[in-house]
């Protein structure tokens, strides 16, 4: 699952170009959101109102997996919501129970497709479906369907960005990976984390793999340290709200 791009300051960028997939799209920077939200914007504030607050946003992808209930028991302990990109097959499916748990305990549940397939030169019905199974599949354990998705790879286009906007999904890339695919050295991983951890930023993580889980304590633990707030990625961009088919970058 190689991660695209790396970290950058939310706070210097308003809108970044991104060349995803062969063709030119904008992102916008959940920051910018926030400064842009109209006066009567409803976006939900997290544990912080983040206009005013150093926050960040913890992300993990591909699950859920066997490791996520422990993962649910560590962000439950030191109080910290996060957003989950699910897989729809082997995983929503296999492990409801789980779904239902991330869901009732508070964090972000989002689409992170059917089968982790790269979206981008797809045909429009391929992607929906990719998309629409897991909406489905999540909506009848959890009783609502999600408003974030993360393409698999980061990748997206203009075709992706047009069926996220009819199914009512915001895309979110991120600022800091762990490239946790390539490693199960949960301290190389807790470094990688660490040296690109940026206000306003968005973690990606993936609690699929096993040296992955380990690091978030010391993670968590140091980023409070450094004065950080954890919320989930809508409570990062409020009072303004994902706007379907927007690609998200810090």
């Amino acid at each position: 699952m190689t991660p695209f791009g790396s970290g950058l300051a939310a706070a210097l960028v308003t809108v970044l170009t991104l060349t995803l997939g062969g063709c030119a799209m904008q992102t916008t920077a959940p920051g910018s959101a926030r400064a842009d939200a109209a006066s009567d914007a409803k976006g939900s504030f997290g544990p912080v109102d983040c206009r005013k607050a150093k926050c960040i946003a913890l992300t993990f992808d591909a699950g859920p997996a066997e490791d996520t209930p422990h993962l649910l028991d560590v962000l439950k302990e030191k109080r910290v919501p996060a957003t989950f990109f699910l897989l729809g097959r082997n995983h929503v499916l296999k492990h409801p129970e789980t779904v239902r748990r991330i869901e009732a305990e508070g964090h972000e549940v989002a689409n992170h497709t059917w089968s982790h397939e790269i979206l981008t030169g797809k045909k429009p019905e391929e992607i929906r479906a990719e998309l629409e199974k897991t909406q489905l599949a999540i909506e009848r354990i959890t009783g609502k369907k999600p408003r974030l998705m993360r393409p698999p790879q980061g990748r997206t286009d203009d075709t992706v960005s047009g069926v996220c906007e009819e199914l009512g999904l915001s895309q979110v890339l991120w600022s800091a990976t762990a490239k946790d695919y390539s490693t199960n050295d949960s301290a190389l991983i807790r470094k990688r984390i660490l040296d690109q951890a940026g206000k306003d930023g968005i973690i990606l993580l993936h609690d699929i793999y096993k040296g992955t889980v380990p690091a978030v304590p010391g993670i968590i633990d140091t980023l409070k340290e450094r004065g950080y707030t954890f919320v989930t990625v809508p409570q990062l961009m409020a009072p303004a709200e994902p706007e379907p088919g927007t690609v998200y970058r810090p």
